[in-house]
């Protein structure tokens, strides 16, 4: 089993940045993807960015030179650098790890940005 914990979320000004962390606790090996998805009020849950275990990552385009995935392996951890933040960046942001072939979620942590 694995458990995910997200932090690093907020409330942030247009223009600003925010960092958000996904720390990974339990049984784990052969993690095969990390990624963070967001989730606005009515809207579907959409995926942000994602980072292969080869380290080959994808970005949704509406956040491509803004936001940056990153890992350290050493401590099963997930980043996410998020810039240039704007009002349509407001979600609850999830943070998914495949393990094993395996999905798990982390509980989400709310990212919102004032104009």
């Amino acid at each position: 089993q694995v458990h995910l914990v997200e932090s690093g979320g907020g409330l942030v000004q247009a223009g600003g940045s925010l960092r958000l962390s996904c720390a990974a606790s339990g049984t784990i090996f052969r993690v095969t993807f990390m990624g963070w998805f967001r989730q606005a009020p009515g809207n579907q849950r959409e995926l942000v960015a994602g980072m292969l275990s080869s380290g080959s990552t994808n970005y949704a385009d509406s956040v491509k030179g803004r936001f940056t995935i990153s890992r350290d392996n050493a401590k099963n951890t997930a980043f996410l650098q998020m810039n240039s933040l704007k009002p349509e960046d407001t979600a609850v942001y999830y943070c998914k790890f495949v393990v094993a072939g395996i999905q798990y979620w982390g509980q989400g942590t709310q990212v919102t940005v004032s104009s």
